[in-house]
């Protein structure tokens, strides 16, 4: 038996790119099934993990079910001791866990006033009191954990609280919410972060634009890094290889990067690169 992790949409759901992000950068071996935000409920997709209602949930080889992100985040690094989630340093990993436990209960203006949505960046949102004070209280924290622990990450390397926090980053750059130098800094290493890059590339080709989650704000383009150009073709001539990056299998689809043609097993192996072909090592290893 192996573990599954039910995630939600990767545009939308804030709580299913915590728990990716965990599994994604620590490399754990966690199959990935996804629920659908535009049909049935999530609980009624999650009717066969009962009494899970909520994603992400976690479920785990002997069968339990774990529904909680705080309590998934723990359990992951209890059963994977060889995995850094948490830093060894004890007053590190004190500092993690208050942030990440701050994270999970917190915040509520900036979550209600700001939803996760990876498929737009607003210009010129209007910032209520509550959500800058929640704005504020999220650089008071993280500038606190970055003077503790030198950085790069919140609390030295990548951590659970960096994965904890990754939605609060998108919120801020999403909406453009006005923060100091050292908070801009933090964000913007999470929007270069190329599991996170990933994590978007495959939100922006896989799932349906919900229209509950815009906001009538004027938009401005994705405040991350430019990404390199790439389209997809039909055209499989002078293809550079025949298996797939990802899978190794035989190649069926093709996208053109870079003046070449490059080929991929199945059309979401080639979508999902063609907008960020840099977040992904696979490809580009063969690309460069």
């Amino acid at each position: 038996m192996t573990y599954t992790l039910y995630l939600g949409d990767r545009s939308y759901s804030s709580w299913s790119l915590r728990a990716w992000l965990i599994c994604e950068v620590f490399d754990l071996p966690i199959s990935k099934t996804y629920v659908d935000f535009s049909k049935d409920s999530v609980a009624d997709q999650l009717r066969d993990i009962a009494p899970a209602r909520t994603v992400p949930t976690l479920k785990t080889p002997e069968g339990s079910i774990i529904s909680e992100s705080l309590a998934i985040a723990e359990e992951l690094a209890t059963r994977f001791p060889d995995a850094p989630l948490w830093p060894s340093d004890p007053g590190l990993r004190a500092t993690a866990r208050s942030l990440a436990s701050e994270m999970h209960s917190g915040f509520g203006a900036l979550r209600e006033a700001c939803p996760m949505n990876l498929r737009v960046a607003y210009d010129g949102f209007e910032v209520s009191k509550a959500v800058a004070a929640d704005v504020a209280r999220v650089e008071l924290i993280w500038r606190d954990a970055l003077a503790r622990s030198g950085g790069p990450w919140l609390c030295g390397d990548y951590s659970i609280a960096d994965a904890f926090f990754a939605p609060v980053a998108m919120r801020i750059a999403t909406y453009g919410l006005p923060i100091g130098p050292e908070a801009s800094a933090y964000v913007a290493a999470h929007l270069a972060h190329k599991p996170f890059r990933r994590w978007r590339a495959m939100g922006l080709v896989r799932g349906e634009i919900l229209p509950w989650y815009k906001r009538d704000v004027a938009t401005r383009p994705w405040p991350g890094p430019t990404p390199l150009d790439a389209a997809p073709t039909e055209d499989a001539s002078g293809c550079v290889n025949t298996a797939c990056p990802y899978s190794g299998d035989p190649v069926t689809h093709f996208m053109v990067f870079e003046g070449r043609t490059f080929g991929f097993c199945n059309a979401f192996c080639r979508d999902k690169t063609v907008p960020d072909p840099e977040a992904w090592e696979k490809f580009m290893a063969i690309a460069r």
